[in-house]
């Protein structure tokens, strides 16, 4: 299994189109066969913090993640261009 955290923090007022394109990220992610989980959330305390959890059957599956249409429109297209920063963090579980 390969899985990717990820927290986002969105520019000032953009805190709904990043709802939207995690909503369509999460809804269509888990329909690729190498997706086991992608399930996003959103911060209590700042509105403008947003958590991503992904999981994979292998790194291939994630790559082939990065080149679906809707990752290239809502991800890289998407939240990418609207975040302030970007903190990923690539792992294995621990046998």
């Amino acid at each position: 299994m390969y899985c990717l955290a990820v927290t986002y923090v969105i520019q000032p007022g953009k805190e709904e189109e990043a709802l939207a394109h995690l909503r369509v990220l999460a809804s269509e992610s888990v329909k690729e066969p190498g997706c086991k989980m992608y399930v996003g959330h959103r911060a209590t305390e700042n509105l403008r913090t947003f958590f991503i959890y992904e999981q994979y059957v292998d790194e291939a599956a994630y790559w082939k993640h990065r080149e679906m249409p809707h990752f290239l429109e809502h991800g890289a297209g998407g939240l990418m261009k609207i975040a302030e920063s970007r903190s990923p963090l690539f792992c294995i579980p621990v046998s």
